[in-house]
């Protein structure tokens, strides 16, 4: 599948949906200076071509009780494949862990981890992550403030 050619005007349009996912219609053509069903026509191809693959809620972490964000970096002691299918269904299972990436180099993963405070975090890390004796290394970081 060939990658769809983007212009100006539909950079424009991910631009502000990106800010703003609820803009109307009528909204966003204003905004993208277009008429109401051109802007349609264009949401709608890059809807089709999967340029905007969906839309959802950002949540307020904080607000919901979960204030600490923490990038935990993995590397496992086995790459066979059941091992790494294992791990992910791990992974997808656990309600702490925001994203997770497959890397190249020197850890295999890259972990978000949303929890409450450290005390979560600790459980998390001792009782799920290590406990399944699949890693044989943990790196972690926490996120002191957003930048961008």
């Amino acid at each position: 599948m060939r990658e769809p050619e983007l212009d100006r005007t539909d950079l424009a349009i991910l631009k502000e949906l990106q800010e703003d996912g609820r803009l109307s219609n009528v909204e966003l053509a204003e905004q993208v200076k277009l008429s109401p069903s051109a802007c349609l026509r264009r949401v709608q191809r890059l809807e089709a071509d999967g340029v905007i693959a969906g839309y959802r809620a950002e949540l307020n972490a904080a607000r919901m009780g979960l204030g600490l964000r923490a990038f935990v970096r993995v590397q496992l002691k086995s790459h066979g494949a059941a091992d790494i299918a294992r791990f992910a269904e791990d992974i997808n299972a656990w309600t702490e862990v925001v994203r997770c990436h497959a890397l190249t180099g020197d850890m295999d993963y890259l972990i978000e981890v949303l929890v409450r405070d450290l005390d979560h975090f600790s459980k998390f890390l001792l009782d799920r992550l290590l406990a399944g004796g699949q890693v044989a290394d943990v790196n972690s970081s926490f996120v002191l403030r957003a930048v961008k």
